[in-house]
């Protein structure tokens, strides 16, 4: 008989939550009770909410993200890496009935310190999709993986989404732009630009200047930037890995950008979806709690 269980994303800003029979899932439910969210609740009143009629002592729940972080439920302890795969779901923590958090990772070296919280679970899984040697992780902060068949050997992250929003919405950049429109055109143009002159110090202004005195177009100032950060992050990062096909996991729409980035700096790609490869990798987990 297959089993059942409950796997949980649980982030800073919501919590998404499916219900497993083996292999099928049999329910899905969304909550914007983020760690960070909790609006006085407890972690334990809110997982019986979102869980409510799924569960009995029975029915693990397996969760990954920022609920095992210093803001969370409880620390789940990062494994440092080099780490191998199986590692990860060989290391859980408990917080109460059959209720396990998933650990992060960490590199601490002189040249590079890195955590992450939620990716592992999308690796876990997008290793089983798309075998690769590098990962690219798009997302608020975008994570370059370094991985063998065993073993996740070194990663780094880069904040390009973040840096996009703060630019946009709190500097000059963005101030007293109009609703932003979606083109293609301006997203290429600044693509360009910032694989070819990944200093992107120098530059930033420069999209300021160019919408005051008409080069680019007040509406497409977002798509432009989003096109430069992309560009420099790819062509800072990509030469430092060897060549070889790089596997994208995220939704669609970012998917695409950072495809379209990495062909043009002459690298083969593989699409991942991110949901798919993050409910493959915590039901990877899931069965071997519940078996």
């Amino acid at each position: 008989m297959t089993s059942r269980y409950i796997a949980i994303d649980w982030g800073s800003t919501n919590l998404r939550a499916w219900l497993y029979q083996g292999d099928e899932c049999l329910e899905h439910r969304h909550s914007e009770a983020g760690v960070t969210r909790l609006n006085g609740k407890s972690p334990q009143a809110v997982l019986a909410e979102v869980t409510q009629g799924w569960r009995d002592s029975a029915t693990p729940v397996v969760m990954a993200g920022m609920v095992g972080s210093n803001v969370g439920w409880k620390i789940a302890p990062y494994l440092p890496v080099p780490a191998h795969f199986s590692a990860i779901g060989e290391q859980l923590t408990s917080v109460g009935d059959n209720i396990w958090i998933i650990p992060g990772l960490s590199v601490a070296r002189d040249d590079n310190h890195n955590v992450m919280r939620g990716e592992e679970t999308q690796l876990l899984g997008a290793r089983e999709i798309a075998s690769s040697s590098l990962y690219v992780m798009p997302g608020t902060h975008c994570k370059w993986v370094q991985t063998d068949h065993q073993q996740i050997l070194d990663f780094h992250t880069v904040m390009t989404g973040e840096l996009h929003h703060l630019l946009l919405r709190h500097s000059l950049i963005g101030a007293g732009l109009p609703e932003q429109m979606v083109s293609a055109t301006a997203f290429t143009t600044g693509l360009e630009r910032g694989l070819a002159s990944p200093s992107l110090l120098p530059q930033l202004f420069e999209v300021r200047a160019a919408h005051v005195l008409g080069a680019l177009p007040r509406e497409q100032v977002s798509e432009f930037l989003s096109g430069l950060l992309i560009g420099a992050e790819v062509a800072c990062m990509g030469n430092r890995f060897a060549d070889g096909q790089i596997a994208i996991v995220a939704g669609h729409s970012l998917s695409v950008r950072y495809q379209q980035a990495l062909q043009a700096a002459g690298r083969n790609t593989v699409l991942v979806d991110g949901d798919t490869a993050f409910q493959a990798g915590i039901r990877s987990i899931a069965h071997a709690v519940a078996n």
